[in-house]
C-alpha cells in the first residue's frame, strides 16, 4: 500500500467528496421532490428535513462502499481513495457509519412511516455494500434503495405514501437497476448486455399509461426528453471504436433526474425548472467529482 503523507486541507476535503460521490447528490434530491409531490407536498420544511436525511444516508451508504471495497480496489482501482493512502480504512468506516446513523435519525424524528422505511432504506445500503462485489443481482439491492428512499420522501408529503408514489417509485427501480447492471462493466472491463437497456426505458411506458388524460402532452414531451438523454448516454457505451462505460453511466445517473421528473409531469412549470436546475447541478459536479 502506498505509504500515507500529511494531507493539505484542501485535498483532504477533496478525498471527502470522493468517496461521498457528491456529484451524485442532485439526483438523491430529485428522488426527494419527486417523492414529496407524489405524496402531496404541502409542508416545505419537511421536504428540505427527508432530503437532508436522504443527503446523509447516500453519502454514508458510499463510504461504506468504499470501505467495503479496499481489497477490491486496491487490485483494480487504485486510484480510489483508501489504495490511494489520501484517507486510512479507520476515519472511512468512522465517517460513513456518522452519516448513516444522522440519516436515520433525521427520519426517525419526521414521522412514524418515514422512520419504517428509513430502516429498510438503511438495510438495502449496507447490504448493497457488503454483497455488491460478489452477486450478479446486486443492482437490484441499489434500486431498492432509490425505491424506498422515494417512499420515504413520499411519506413526508401530506397525503403520504400513495399508489401513484409506489407504481413511480418503481419506475425509478428500473431505471437505476439497469443502469446499475451497466455500471458492473466500468469495474470488470467485461462487455455489456444490451437488455439492461429495457429496464432504463420502462418508465416512459409507466408514464404514458399513468398521464393518458389531460396531461397526456406534458407526459409525451418529458418521455421524448428522457428517451433523448439516454440515447445520447448510451453513445460511449455502444460505440464500436471508443468504448466508455464510465461515461456512459454517469450520463445516466444524471439521466435520474429526468425519470423524476417524468413521474410528476403535472407539475407546475416552477416545480420543472427547478428538475433541470438539479439536472444542471449533477452535470456540472460530475466536471469535478467523478460520478462513479
Amino acid at each position: 500500500m502506498p505509504a500515507q503523507t500529511q494531507p493539505t486541507l484542501r485535498s483532504y476535503l477533496r478525498t471527502l467528496l470522493v468517496l461521498g460521490r457528491v456529484s451524485n447528490l442532485p439526483t438523491v434530491w430529485s428522488n426527494c421532490l419527486a417523492g414529496w409531490l407524489l405524496g402531496g407536498g404541502g409542508n416545505w420544511h419537511l421536504f428540505t428535513h427527508v432530503c437532508l436525511a436522504a443527503t446523509c444516508l447516500y453519502v454514508g451508504g458510499m463510504f461504506l462502499n468504499d470501505a467495503f471495497d479496499a481489497e477490491f480496489d486496491r487490485r483494480h482501482r487504485a486510484e480510489r481513495p483508501i489504495p490511494s493512502g489520501a484517507i486510512t480504512p479507520r476515519q472511512v468506516w468512522q465517517f460513513g457509519c456518522l452519516w448513516l446513523g444522522a440519516g436515520l435519525l433525521l427520519l426517525i424524528v419526521t414521522n412514524k412511516t418515514a422512520a419504517s422505511l428509513g430502516v429498510v432504506l438503511l438495510a438495502c445500503i449496507l447490504l448493497y455494500d457488503a454483497v455488491h462485489k460478489f452477486v450478479q443481482w446486486a443492482p437490484v439491492l441499489m434500486a431498492a434503495c432509490r425505491y424506498f428512499l422515494c417512499l420515504a420522501a413520499a411519506a413526508t408529503g401530506d397525503l403520504g405514501v400513495t399508489g401513484l408514489a409506489m407504481w413511480s417509485a418503481f419506475a425509478l427501480a428500473f431505471y437505476v437497476a439497469g443502469l446499475s447492471f451497466i455500471a458492473r462493466v466500468e469495474s470488470t472491463g467485461g462487455m455489456a448486455s444490451r437488455w439492461p437497456i429495457l429496464l432504463i426505458v420502462s418508465p416512459v411506458g409507466l408514464s404514458l399509461v399513468v398521464n393518458a388524460g389531460e396531461f397526456a402532452f406534458n407526459a409525451a414531451l418529458l418521455a421524448s426528453l428522457l428517451l433523448l438523454w439516454t440515447l445520447h448516454s448510451l453513445g460511449p457505451l455502444l460505440s464500436e471504436t471508443r468504448r466508455n462505460a464510465g461515461a456512459a453511466v454517469s450520463r445516466m445517473l444524471a439521466g435520474i433526474v429526468f425519470v423524476d421528473l417524468l413521474a410528476v409531469a403535472d407539475a407546475p412549470v416552477e416545480i420543472g425548472a427547478g428538475f433541470l436546475v438539479l439536472f444542471c447541478l449533477a452535470l456540472l459536479f460530475q466536471r469535478f467529482i467523478p460520478a462513479t
